[in-house]
């Protein structure tokens, strides 16, 4: 079977495909925060993934938070790969900052949401495309 994105994940903008991984952005301007999706079917956790794929997980995790960090002057970088919602294999990758709304507890725990302006999600989206392409040249 071809591989398809959850429906939940459907409405996230679309970044870039790795070799492994579509790389997708939450619409929140209060953190810059993409997702990591494998390009597998019917995956749920990272255990379901072939040893191989998780290897190339891992590399491409690694290229995303450094890219973010480089990117965003960040404190910390939260990573989660929880799938309660959204039963497909989803890594969420999110820049955090000293005094940031949520700081210092999760953004999940942060309610009040301020989506990108259609401005604002374009040059994210602009300025993460081509550093992933100068990571990937």
């Amino acid at each position: 079977m071809n591989f398809e994105l959850h429906p939940n994940l459907l409405s996230k903008d679309f970044i870039v495909d790795l070799p492994l991984c579509k790389i997708l952005l939450e619409n929140e301007s209060h953190y810059p925060w993409i997702f990591l999706v494998p390009r597998r079917y019917n995956v749920s956790r990272i255990i379901d993934l072939q040893q191989i794929d998780q290897l190339q997980l891992l590399k491409e995790l690694d290229q995303a938070q450094s890219i973010l960090w480089r990117l965003f002057n960040l404190t910390q970088l939260n990573v989660a790969a929880i799938g309660n919602k959204t039963p497909q294999l989803h890594i969420h990758i999110i820049g955090r900052k000293l005094g940031d709304p949520a700081w210092p507890n999760t953004v999940w725990d942060h309610s009040q949401r301020l989506p990108y302006t259609l401005e604002q999600k374009e040059a994210m989206v602009g300025l993460l495309q081509s550093a992933f392409k100068q990571e990937n040249a």
